[in-house]
Formats: structure tokens, C-alpha cells, sequence
């Protein structure tokens, strides 16, 4: 499998505490997560379910996707996942 920069958001439950951070093989990491194989902030707050993700063409452009994201104040990181959450149910 091609390595794929992403820059994913982890959530603990409904409206819980999101967890962000950015990988070269999204699906890989997030197995990781819910291995409680990383240890921090994700497994502290038990925040384990894919809410959220985008795929970038390097890991430099993802990392300052990352950072960015970091920086948005909570509504506005809600509003992404559920504008993203309403595009994926009216695909499927």
C-alpha cells in the first residue's frame, strides 16, 4: 500500500473530546488508536472513533493542515465533521 499524508480527527463520543493529528497511512494509525497501541492525549480521553479525515498529496501540506486545524476554536472543528458527516449519508 502507497503511503497517503492525512490529517484525521478522532472524537470520544458524540460531541466528545476531538483528538488531531496527521499520518502517512490513515488506516494503519487509526487501528493503532483503537489498540490503545499510542499512548496520550487520544488514549487518555478514550477518543478512538474516525470522525473525520483529508487526504493530502505530502506530509508537509498535511502537517500544516494539522496545525491550522489545531488552532480553530471547537464550533468551528464540529461544523467540518458534520458538513462532511451530512456529504457522506447523502452519497451513500
Amino acid at each position: 500500500m502507497d503511503k497517503q499524508s492525512a490529517v484525521y480527527i478522532l472524537a470520544s463520543k458524540r460531541n466528545g473530546t476531538l483528538y488531531i493529528g496527521v499520518t502517512s497511512n490513515l488506516i494503519k494509525r487509526v487501528w493503532e488508536h483503537k489498540q490503545k497501541f499510542v499512548g496520550g492525549f487520544a488514549e487518555k480521553h478514550n477518543a478512538m472513533m474516525l470522525v473525520y479525515y483529508e487526504l493530502h498529496d505530502g506530509m508537509s501540506s498535511a502537517i500544516v493542515r494539522e496545525k491550522a486545524l489545531k488552532n480553530w476554536n471547537r464550533q468551528w472543528k464540529l461544523h467540518l465533521i458534520e458538513k462532511k458527516s451530512i456529504l457522506v449519508r447523502f452519497v451513500e
